[in-house]
């Protein structure tokens, strides 16, 4: 094994990485079973990336500052228990005939890499790398290699499932780190593995009459991923129901809960739903993952470009008002209004949400969640807030006429509010609070703009292949041929690829028409002008429509034409 050529005290010393003061002070906050390096570290007075160049010369070993999980190979990483290469911070990224090249955050800790020696039958060569960067690798790489929740219907079919019982409440720490041997418990977190990894939104366990059939949510599209055995149900179900912290014994009511859990060192929230039905307990989960939600918070990352995203900057921050985005349900409604009050969210604002649910937990903001059972309701809640002194306030859905009365008064009286509703376009949201019953003139002075919204499928930028659509299809949405001069249009390739489970599409943006409100739009909902006659008004002033929005996005190379007339149909018509 490689030995230190000189102390790691000196090279930090020589390259004036840390200095004397540093080091003494390591030395007196150093905790029982720490090393001089995290003691550093911990005092943020050497970044990892340093340490473990350092280390790497101390050792007169190579330093690798990237682990490209890509490159790894899946069976010599495989072979090394994942809660051990966590535990020790290492992981083996090669074989190269008779040897092993392995990881390290520690070089001085030799017995991993006699271990090692042991299970490979090599020499181990240990390159030095930043212990986070294989902290990271390690959760993507063994994420990658995890067992596919089809291949675990073997082990289904070979265990018996009156042994299963005993162990449905084990739960692990991390699902890639669990290593419970009960068919049912690894084929659920095998399921869960799998969902995270496919980008699904929704697993749903659906019981039938003579087969249960699991299908997986992605980009707003269902997928069936596996069908096991009618008998296996209960099983499953009750694994669930454990898991979410709810009764196993009640079969006949719908319940509600929630799974907390580690996925590859994502942090994953799950709701949890379930109803009976004639056939057995009906289950639906939605998975969250807690970090990129609050990465995807963002208006630029959602989609949001051009005249809309500064119209709309500046509408959040005006002082008082009512914002309203309008659309089908998982058109991205709430995701945006979360978007916009990260956006404006500062320790000068007090802001508080009323929600049904809470879908994402923001930092500084207070939210509440809604009850029927002890008759908290929107429209409650809403009263309740306005005594919080707020400066902005978002209800998640405006559903009846006195919530919306309740939210126009706030506005009114000095207060940004943000809320949903659910019209197909944004021209209609005025005629529907019109038509809950609230006076036309309360309505023009209280709303300052109302956002409808769709999402489209992005087209895989990696097997996509370009084509000439025919006039007639561009002509459907609204564009004619000498439109394409100089641009590219894509479509999906006929068998996809691996990074979009052979769809043609990954991942999904926002496309949005923004209807602001001014002196002629006011005059039309004082006359009660019906949704057609404000549609024909805004369009005459150059109000961009969702499907030019969207005609837009084809031409940038984003989506198809097939995906857009899919979520604007009902424009198009």
């Amino acid at each position: 094994m490689a030995t230190a050529l000189k102390s790691f005290e000196a090279i930090l010393l020589d390259r004036s990485w840390v200095s004397q003061q540093d080091l003494e002070k390591a030395r007196q906050r150093k905790k029982p079973g720490q090393n001089l390096a995290e003691a550093l570290v911990e005092m943020g007075a050497l970044e990892p990336q340093r340490l473990a160049r350092a280390l790497a010369q101390e050792y007169r070993l190579p330093f690798q500052a990237h682990i490209d999980e890509n490159a790894l190979d899946s069976a010599v990483v495989s072979r090394v228990p994942i809660n051990y290469a966590k535990k020790n911070r290492l992981l083996p990224l090669a074989i190269d005939h008779d040897t092993v090249t392995v990881a390290v955050a520690d070089p001085a800790n030799y017995e991993p890499l006699d271990d090692l020696h042991v299970l490979f039958g090599l020499a181990v060569q240990p390159v030095v790398a930043p212990g986070e960067v294989i902290t990271e690798a390690i959760n993507r790489a063994y994420d990658q290699a995890t067992t596919n929740a089809q291949d675990l219907m073997i082990d289904l079919e070979e265990e018996r499932l009156d042994q299963v019982a005993s162990e449905l409440a084990q739960e692990p720490a991390d699902l890639l780190e669990a290593d419970d041997a009960a068919p049912i418990i690894k084929l659920v977190n095998g399921l869960l593995s799998q969902a995270v990894k496919d980008r699904a939104s929704d697993i749903h366990i659906e019981a039938f009459e003579r087969e249960l059939v699991v299908r997986f949510r992605v980009d707003g599209m269902m997928y069936d991923v596996l069908s096991p055995p009618k008998r296996f149900q209960p099983a499953i179900t009750s694994r669930i129901k454990i898991m979410a912290g709810l009764n196993i014994a009640e079969k006949r009511l719908p319940q509600d809960g929630r799974i907390r859990l580690r996925v590859a060192g994502r942090d994953i929230d799950i709701r949890v739903s379930s109803i009976p039905t004639a056939f057995g307990e009906r289950i639906v989960l939605r998975l969250l993952d807690r970090a990129q939600a609050l990465v995807d918070l963002n208006l630029d990352r959602l989609g949001f470009t051009g005249d809309n995203a500064a119209r709309l900057d500046r509408l959040i921050r005006q002082s008082h008002g009512i914002i309203l985005a309008t659309g089908p349900t998982g058109s991205g409604k709430t995701t945006t209004l979360y978007s916009c009050l990260a956006r404006i969210n500062s320790p000068e604002k007090n802001i508080i949400t009323i929600e049904d649910p809470i879908e994402y937990q923001l930092r500084g903001i207070g939210q509440m969640q809604v009850s029927p059972k002890i008759e908290l309701t929107f429209a409650s809640g809403l009263r309740s807030i306005l005594r919080q002194d707020p400066d902005v306030i978002m209800v998640g859905e405006i559903r009846d006429s006195e919530t919306a009365e309740i939210a126009i008064q706030a506005a009114l009286t000095g207060h940004l509010v943000f809320s949903t509703l659910h019209t197909n376009d944004s021209f209609g949201a005025l005629t529907r609070l019109v038509d809950m019953g609230i006076e036309p003139f309360l309505v023009s002075s209280s709303i300052l703009a109302v956002l409808a919204q769709r999402l489209v499928r992005k087209v895989c930028p990696d097997c996509r292949e370009p084509y000439t659509p025919a006039p007639a299809e561009l002509a459907r949405i609204g564009l004619k041929a000498d439109a394409m001069r100089g641009q590219t249009i894509y479509r999906p390739s006929a068998n996809g690829c691996r990074n979009c489970r052979s769809t043609g599409y990954r991942g999904r943006s926002a496309i949005q028409e923004l209807m602001i409100m001014d002196d002629e739009i006011r005059v039309l909902v004082m006359q009660k002008a019906d949704a057609a006659m404000i549609r024909r008004a805004c369009t005459a002033k150059g109000m961009k429509l969702l499907r030019q929005e969207g005609a837009e996005r084809i031409l940038a190379g984003e989506t198809t034409v097939e995906e857009l007339l899919r979520v604007t149909q009902e424009d198009i018509l």
